[in-house]
């Protein structure tokens, strides 16, 4: 792939495109389903009305500016039919009388410290290691939210996800689970750096050069490659849920936030539809998808971390459903014609309609 994007200087004007960044910053979710635990760490920013009203001063492609605040909600069906038998429940939450098999002396090893965040289902925060004093991100989970059998199987699926990889290089990394009478505890590392969209934002006009982004795209596509040799799809790729480990340039880029990964059998397909408008593959609004739509989301980030736009856009979410199904993105405006030939090449073969024909996350990363 080092070959595909070169170290020539992204440049050329913003155009009527919001810029993908931005865009990016909160992408319409395609019927996106969290699993019942606290939030990633990325997304652990305490001020949702002000990102609220930014959403809705988009009115153009840049990533730089905020869709408006309709196209900004996670796709998943799943999660509303869960919602809707949250409503007909009753009784004690299926969490309440489930012993998850984790260790019950979370306490006796950490010590909690800062919030980091909190979502529907519980809080993330930084804990601290009794004996060593290392610290750690941990979500806590509130098992009285975990009304029905299927928020418990999230909750042990994410675990057996992270478990599963574990040791990668730019997956965050997950320590250890525990439980007492209330809560689940998930300690994983913590990565300080800060989300890949903050990176892009703060990028002359939200651009990186060929040779910086390469190096980025390498790192998700060995994610994406790890992940579907495990027969796991991803399935919610976008620049929110890649933090980097810390501050510095060099840091490397860690994928987070398997609340909608999911195993997947050789030969079948997903039938729900799941994600981030902005990112979803052609396949999952067909609800025939697997571990293609993966590609095609990285494909999706690298035509942003190159222009500064987002390749399929509309005011609505169908309006970008519509284009991600019908149109082909736009290589035309600048800056693309003073990109490099091979990385315009390279990125076409990621964004391919027919998952068939698509390059998998392997081929890509051997170009």
């Amino acid at each position: 792939m080092g070959a595909c994007l070169s170290s020539s200087k992204v440049s050329g004007s913003a155009s009527n495109n919001p810029p993908a960044a931005a865009a990016a910053k909160h992408s319409p979710p395609v019927a996106r389903y969290r699993a019942p635990h606290g939030p990633s760490q990325q997304q652990q920013k305490k001020n949702p009305p002000q990102l609220r009203i930014r959403e809705k001063a988009a009115n153009n492609n840049n990533i730089s500016n905020n869709n408006n605040n309709n196209n900004n909600k996670n796709i998943n069906n799943r999660n509303q039919n869960h919602q809707n038998h949250r409503r007909q429940g009753g009784g004690i939450p299926c969490g309440k009388s489930t012993d998850f098999g984790y260790a019950k002396d979370f306490d006796d090893h950490y010590v909690l410290g800062k919030l980091l965040g909190h979502g529907q289902f519980g809080y993330t925060y930084v804990a601290t290691d009794k004996t060593t004093g290392d610290r750690f991100a941990v979500k806590k989970i509130d098992k009285n939210k975990m009304v029905l059998p299927i928020a418990v199987e999230d909750v042990k699926r994410e675990v057996k996800i992270l478990k599963a990889l574990t040791g990668h290089e730019n997956v965050v990394q997950f320590y250890d689970a525990f439980e007492d009478d209330s809560y689940v505890y998930i300690v994983m590392e913590l990565c300080e750096g800060g989300e890949l969209l903050d990176r892009i934002l703060a990028k002359k006009d939200s651009r990186y050069t060929e040779k910086d982004a390469a190096v980025v795209v390498r790192q998700m596509l060995k994610v994406a490659a790890e992940c579907h040799l495990h027969g796991l799809v991803h399935r919610d790729m976008k620049p929110e849920n890649f933090l980097f480990k810390s501050a510095r340039e060099d840091s490397p880029l860690k994928a987070t936030d398997f609340g909608l990964s999911d195993f997947i059998k050789p030969g079948k397909k997903f039938q729900d539809i799941v994600g981030s408008a902005y990112y979803v593959a052609p396949e999952v609004l067909k609800r025939k998808s697997g571990p293609e739509s993966d590609v095609w989301s990285i494909g999706v980030i690298t035509y942003i971390l190159l222009c500064g736009r987002r390749p399929f856009w509309d005011k609505t979410e169908d309006g970008i459903f519509k284009e991600v199904l019908r149109n082909k993105p736009d290589f035309r405006r600048k800056p693309w014609p003073t990109i490099t030939h091979s990385a315009k090449d390279f990125v076409k073969k990621l964004l391919v309609k027919d998952p068939r024909a698509r390059l998998t996350a392997a081929q890509a990363l051997c170009m």
